[in-house]
């Protein structure tokens, strides 16, 4: 197969380049090949000036960073400066000829990248090369650490190789490192937690912890658009308590949904038989306008056996956080149930977080309610994959209104650069850390001295108690005239004032 690699462009893939450049790498291999795969976030190319440019979504290194304009020069530059990008990758072995990669390997049988390369044509397609086992030299790692997160790693003696992919073949998003995530990491967010609580009275731990699980049992909801009885929302507060309890299978995601949905007259419950995408419908037409397209249907229980697979390797490997970032918006990308998916992707942060002991025992953090607080950050990380993905799928409308896919997508669910998802998760989990647990424990100490002053004053039940706080609360700590004249007409002025005075002092203070 013969290919040609682009000369200098001003504008690549719709994508602007900040000066005139050749593209290189992922960028020129998906151009050369015409492969049908979303293109990297950050694509590379060799400009004419002596330094490195990074712009948006750009890379522009030097010429003497240029690669030799060939399947292999590019592939290495890749490797070597992209990092792995398996989606691609799959996409260009299946788009050349087996021996033209073998060739590649034969040439120089003991170099880092081409056992890189033998080994992942291999791992990705599921066949072997017409090649002998590598002589003895050293193992190289599949994923370069300094570029991208890996797991522990098991060796391959055939390709002389460590295999640190955090997953498998069916489900194997990657992360890079960036400082954002070395510096939470280094931070040390799961000692930090456990620093916040170690003073608290434990009666006042457990009271933080139950209404923290309320808020966010209440916030999946609110993020999902939806206002629904409270004893819905406490019964999901009480299945997020239990979250990590469980190992994750198909059974466990299939009692969250039946529990999610409730009302099950209208939905159809288990993975989904047809197709799916989240977005709007033409007020005319009625025809599908989709923001995100799921995983087709027939691809869903392959895809979901490679996530629980991931989820338990990933016990052992990844960085607690990364991990859940990785499994949960996996999920919610593949959107395998026809509803329900919003709030067991947010259930999934719950049960990675709790099952690897990043959680103080017997806490579990609002992840929900931090997402809510951060919900145009939070759509614009979903885009981040969705609008990459989109025009990489080819779909029709069926006559319900839904959508048809008519080409093989399930290698874009399997692998996708999660690395913005794990800045933003470890976001969340940093705000949970630092605002919500302190403010949720420094407001119960203080209703705690309200409550007694009241109660060191007069006899009142616990019901007129709170409504009275309620009532303060309402209006910056004044009994208005209402409240005096109707609910609370027996207090006497004095009363009345010194327990204004009693709010103040115990909330003066309260954010």
């Amino acid at each position: 197969m013969s290919v040609e690699f682009s000369g200098p462009v001003n504008s690549f893939l719709d994508r602007r380049l900040p000066e005139t450049a050749v593209p290189a790498g992922y960028a020129a291999l998906i151009d050369a090949y015409r492969l049908p795969a979303p293109a990297p976030r950050t694509l590379s190319a060799i400009g004419m000036k002596h330094r490195v440019l990074d712009q948006g979504d750009w890379r522009v290194y030097t010429p003497r960073h240029a690669p030799a304009a060939s399947l292999e020069g590019h592939l290495i530059f890749a490797l070597k400066n992209e990092g792995l990008d398996l989606a691609v990758l799959k996409r260009l072995f299946l788009a050349v000829e087996e021996e033209t990669i073998a060739e590649i390997v034969r040439r120089t049988p003991t170099g880092l990248y081409s056992r890189r390369i033998w080994f992942l044509y291999e791992w990705l397609l599921g066949r072997q090369l017409d090649l002998t086992s590598a002589d003895k030299v050293a193992y190289v790692d599949v994923v370069d650490t300094e570029l991208q997160f890996g797991g522990v790693g098991k060796n391959s003696p055939r390709h002389r190789v460590r295999n640190n992919l955090p997953g498998t073949p069916e489900f194997c998003p990657l992360v890079f490192r960036t400082p954002a995530l070395d510096a939470f990491i280094a931070q040390d967010w799961k000692e930090r937690a456990r620093a916040a609580i170690s003073q608290v009275p434990k009666d006042l731990l457990a009271r933080t912890a139950a209404f923290l699980l309320l808020k966010d049992s209440k916030s999946s909801y609110v993020i999902e658009g939806e206002r629904p009885p409270q004893d819905r929302i406490q019964r999901w507060g009480r299945v997020l308590g239990e979250a990590g309890r469980a190992a994750l299978d198909t059974q466990e995601l299939l009692r969250l949904q039946a529990i999610v949905i409730g009302d099950q007259r209208f939905v159809k419950l288990g993975f989904r038989k047809e197709g799916g995408f989240v977005g709007a419908h033409d007020r005319d037409t009625q025809r599908p306008i989709p923001d995100h397209i799921s995983a087709r249907h027939e691809d869903i229980a392959g895809l979901m056996a490679g996530l629980v697979a991931f989820d338990h390797s990933a016990e052992h490997d990844l960085d607690p956080v990364i991990a859940a970032a990785v499994l949960t918006f996996g999920f919610v990308y593949i959107h395998p149930f026809e509803d329900g998916n919003g709030r067991i992707h947010r259930y999934l942060m719950h049960h990675v977080l709790a099952r690897r002991g990043f959680n103080p025992p017997g806490l579990h953090f609002p992840v929900s309610s931090a997402i809510l607080d951060r919900i145009s950050e939070y759509k614009g990380v979903l885009e981040s994959y969705s609008t990459r993905l989109l025009p990489c799928i080819q779909w029709e409308p069926t006559r319900d209104g839904n959508v048809n896919i008519l080409n093989d997508t399930a290698d874009f669910y399997r692998f996708f650069d999660a690395t913005p998802h794990a800045e933003f998760l470890y976001q969340c989990v940093r705000q949970t850390i630092e605002q919500d647990l302190p403010n949720e424990t420094n407001f119960l100490r203080r209703f705690d001295t309200f409550r007694v002053g009241v109660e060191n004053m007069l006899d009142m039940p616990e019901r007129m108690l709170n409504k009275l706080f309620g009532l303060l609360r309402q209006n910056q700590g004044m009994l208005s005239k209402r409240a005096r004249e109707n609910e609370f007409n027996q207090l006497t002025a004095e009363e009345a004032a010194a327990i204004e005075e009693l709010y103040h002092t115990s909330f003066e203070e309260d954010p």
